[in-house]
């Protein structure tokens, strides 16, 4: 795509962001930003995730291990996010989604995080990493810095776990949405995340995402500019549940989006508690979904080779 504008931009123009910033920060006292509808007031308490008002960033900076098309020359300007909406028993920044692990910044900081990315170190996106529950306090510090100048697309880089409610104040705004598709099982969800109704909601967002943005959409340098690119971490003794995954993305979703299609899961954190993915994934349980996933004709990311978050 030639020039492209990113979807806030347009927003900013005509005078809609600030509205999307004002509902936003309504949610706060009555926090329903996820699935869990905690119903916290994040001033006074919190919920489910652990965060209260205040955005924690646990790092920033040119990300090279994202996939290619989000890396480019320059890297994909990532923003970490402590706390999470899910309770990965496997997860690898556990330090982050479990306990918050960062430093509160402000939603001006934030701007100047976002304009660091653009202007310091040229990033060919700005990434926000694990999103969801900071949702509000990133669409005022976008409006902060779309009044200085950022005009760089957006990526929504979730765990899938999202509601309706939320991407919908996000349609327009994010470009990228770059979700995981963990699970087409009910039980696993609940299991391995703690999250019962997981596949429900999963497949909920995905189908709103694509509707939102529909298939990734390349700049003349190779570079994603806009649409869907799903993450799926294969798992080991997950096989039939990889290949439910893949089969819906075929059939429920634009035959452009692109799957990342993972082979780097390890136990980490409590996965040891858990003997059928206390292993690593067999190179024979990889080999067997990307062959299911090419039969499908899924566009899939080149290279596997990237770092799970």
């Amino acid at each position: 795509m030639k020039h492209y504008l990113p979807g806030y931009r347009r927003l900013l123009e005509d005078g809609q962001l600030s509205e999307r910033v004002r509902e936003a920060q309504r949610t706060l006292t009555d926090c329903r930003l996820c699935p869990h509808e905690c119903g916290v007031d994040r001033k006074v308490q919190t919920g489910f995730c652990g965060a209260g008002e205040v955005a924690i960033i646990s790092s920033y900076g040119p990300h090279f291990g994202e996939e290619p098309p989000l890396v480019g020359r320059y890297g994909s300007g990532t923003i970490f996010f402590g706390y999470c909406n899910m309770r990965c028993v496997f997860c690898q920044n556990y330090e982050l989604s479990f306990g918050g692990e960062g430093e509160a910044v402000s939603n001006d900081e934030l701007a100047e995080i976002m304009l660091e990315l653009q202007k310091r170190y040229h990033c060919h996106n700005i990434n926000f990493v694990t999103p969801t529950h900071f949702v509000p306090n990133i669409l005022e510090a976008l409006y902060r810095a779309g009044e200085r100048g950022l005009n760089l697309p957006l990526v929504y880089n979730c765990g899938g776990y999202e509601r309706m409610e939320t991407l919908g104040l996000l349609d327009g705004v994010i470009d990228i949405y770059m979700p995981d598709f963990k699970y087409s099982l009910a039980e696993r969800g609940q299991k391995y995340s703690g999250v019962k109704d997981y596949p429900e909601k999963v497949k909920t967002a995905l189908k709103e995402m694509d509707r939102q943005v529909g298939g990734l959409k390349l700049d003349q340098g190779g570079t994603a500019c806009r649409g869907l690119l799903i993450r799926h971490l294969v798992m080991p003794g997950g096989l039939e549940d990889t290949k439910e995954v893949l089969k819906f993305i075929k059939e429920e979703l634009s035959p452009d989006c692109m799957v990342n299609l993972m082979d780097q899961y390890y136990p980490a954190h409590k996965a040891f508690e858990y003997k059928e993915i206390s292993l690593r994934l067999s190179a024979a349980d990889y080999r067997e979904a990307h062959g299911f996933a090419e039969q499908l004709g899924l566009r899939l990311v080149s290279d596997s080779a990237v770092d799970d978050r």
